[in-house]
């Protein structure tokens, strides 16, 4: 019978495209992901990867023994939820993609508080403002800004992503605070290269009905820190996630514009791979995430 761990890194190398991605996730040496997939590849009397000093791949007796490996590993993961159906003893690994500001203000504390009440889980956190490919990067779950796109993602929506504008006292000082979206156009914006348009800030009235306002500036960043850093220098007017200056804005190092306007609300996913099986420990770190943005 093929060692278990063997089996975990032949699907790792060949999901990540790489023998150095396959050590990166698994947190071992790209030599000891070469010994393990040779071990298989002893046992099995067969070659499961072809690699040249560039690229790597799987054979194909090599793509048929990775559905069977999946298929091993989620029988084992079902038989340890079988065997341990009690959510509050979590264990295992899993790793997440979510995006860089979320990540840092809101899931660093949620996986942290994990940790501290599941010490034989182990939680892999990477954030990135890019979609990563759940399946060839070895995702087990990714945390989503926006409305998604149709695919064969499972996804639950765990959130809600609020938007606001404020600008420093400084810069009020100097211009006054527009009453009206409309008096936008009237002062400095600082432009958001994450908003599409960038030019065009989305509003909607106490009646529902939405639009948009042209606004200008001669700052375009596509950093919410860097967009926050600008404003704190009276740069401008922001447009910006609550998450980034929520502290800013009770400590009066930025005032709130606009208030009686509704500003963008974008939708948050939790979104992992559709099988047969899912792991207990992926439905309760959903769980988890999403008390944590509620609170």
């Amino acid at each position: 019978m093929p060692d278990l761990l063997n089996l975990q890194t032949l699907i790792a190398a060949a999901t990540s495209g790489s023998f150095a991605g396959a050590a990166k996730r698994l947190g071992i040496s790209p030599a000891m992901v070469g010994r393990r997939i040779q071990a298989l590849e002893q046992e099995y009397g067969v070659k499961l990867i072809e690699r040249t000093t560039r690229t790597q791949r799987l054979t194909e007796i090599g793509s048929r023994f990775l559905v069977k490996a999946n298929r091993i590993i989620d029988e084992l993961e079902e038989l340890n939820d079988i065997s341990r159906p009690d959510v509050e003893a979590l264990s295992g690994r899993l790793r997440v993609s979510a995006p860089t500001t979320l990540g840092i203000k809101r899931l660093a504390p949620v996986m942290a508080e994990l940790a501290e009440r599941h010490p034989a889980l182990s939680v892999e956190l990477n954030l990135s403002d890019r979609n990563v490919d759940l399946v060839a990067e070895g995702y087990d779950l990714a945390i989503r800004i926006g409305e998604l796109k149709p695919s064969s993602l499972i996804a639950r929506r765990v959130g809600s992503y609020h938007f606001v504008c404020c600008a420093s006292p400084a810069y009020l000082e100097r211009f006054a605070a527009p009453e009206r979206p409309e008096d936008l156009r009237l002062g400095r914006c600082i432009l958001n290269l994450n908003l599409v348009p960038r030019d065009e800030w989305p509003f909607e009235t106490d009646d529902g009905e939405s639009f948009t306002v042209a606004v200008r500036g001669n700052i375009e960043i596509d950093n919410g820190e860097a967009l926050r850093t600008a404003a704190l220098a009276g740069a401008g007017i922001i447009y910006i996630p609550v998450d980034l200056v929520a502290e800013d804005i009770a400590d009066g190092r930025l005032v709130e514009v606009l208030s009686g306007w509704r500003k963008l609300v974008l939708p948050i996913h939790a979104v992992h791979p559709s099988r047969r099986f899912v792991p207990g420990r992926i439905g309760a770190v959903i769980d988890a995430i999403a008390r944590g943005l509620r609170g």
